[in-house]
């Protein structure tokens, strides 16, 4: 997986300088990290979408236009794939790779709290959003 993801974000490197009326990729660039931010939510809706109303095909499609979108804003942001994969790494020592940070320093376990050459950021609260089982609807 993260050759896939590797291979689109040096595609992004080589497009980003291209012409932005033929290049979407440029075009992202041209306008800036808040029209990737933007581009970035609204897929991530359309994916939670289509995940709630069970549409397995367009949760895989959706999902690559998240990452590529997500891939984009990292390149403008100067992070690269293997940041990342830097991080994911560090968790996983603290916490096992299925596990995700928590909020606050209080919540993590024993064992992620001992001493090691990387302690965990602290990180801030962020508000949290519910979905019901209803049905969702895409719109565009």
């Amino acid at each position: 997986m993260s050759d896939s993801l590797e291979r689109l974000y040096r595609a992004i490197l080589a497009a980003k300088d291209l012409d932005p009326a033929i290049s979407r990729t440029a075009r992202l660039m041209q306008h800036g990290p808040s029209k990737m931010a933007k581009k970035l939510a609204e897929e991530a809706i359309e994916v939670v979408i289509d995940a709630v109303n069970g549409k397995r095909d367009a949760v895989i499609s959706e999902s690559a236009d998240l990452l590529y979108n997500l891939s984009v804003l990292w390149a403008s942001a100067g992070v690269r794939p293997e940041d990342i994969w830097a991080e994911m790494a560090r968790r996983e020592r603290l916490l096992g790779i299925a596990e995700k940070m928590p909020k606050s320093r209080s919540k993590v376990p024993a064992k992620a709290t001992a001493p090691m050459a990387e302690t965990p950021r602290p990180l801030g609260r962020r508000p949290t959003v519910a979905l019901k089982g209803r049905r969702l609807s895409k719109h565009h």
